[in-house]
């Protein structure tokens, strides 16, 4: 099985997501089932069909936040002195757009766009990853050609 990279703070993010889904939304689906169940006939009830997917997709989420963190190898939080790693905040100037972008690099299991959160294994991860402040680096843009990008600040 491929490593699985994990800060503390997405461990703890995975586990209270884990505990959601057992305690609250997975019994609720079942009692659902339950439910739709005593309305007889199962293949025309739309609730029921429903309820199955609805299953089957939460138990899918928890069997794979159950693999993170039983193979998940949780890192040190922040980088290592001035120099860029996995768990790092920090903040860095697009130089072709003029933007200034604040977000934290971490492993794949936890990257999320939305919350700010980039892969080390993406583009602009690995660009950055190893670098330090005041640093140009050019990053791969995956459907070709590249981007400089310019490290500001690393905030922890």
């Amino acid at each position: 099985m491929e490593k699985i990279i994990l800060t503390a703070e997405g461990k703890k993010e995975l586990e209270q997501r884990l505990n959601v889904l057992k305690n609250e939304l997975i019994p609720q689906v079942v009692q659902r089932i339950k439910v739709a169940r005593e309305q007889g006939d199962l293949s025309e009830n739309a609730e029921y069909t429903a309820a199955r997917d609805e299953q089957a997709k939460l138990e899918g989420e928890k069997q794979d936040i159950e693999n993170k963190l039983k193979f998940g190898e949780v890192i040190a939080s922040g980088s290592k002195g001035d120099i860029v790693d996995v768990g790092s905040k920090l903040k860095y100037l697009d130089m072709e757009e003029k933007e200034e972008y604040t977000f934290t690099i971490v492993g794949t299991a936890e990257a999320d766009l939305t919350k700010g959160k980039i892969s080390n294994e993406s583009p602009l991860g690995q660009a950055l990853v190893g670098k330090k402040v005041g640093d140009v680096c050019v990053v791969n843009a995956p459907k070709g050609g590249s981007y400089k990008v310019k490290i500001l600040e690393i905030l922890g």
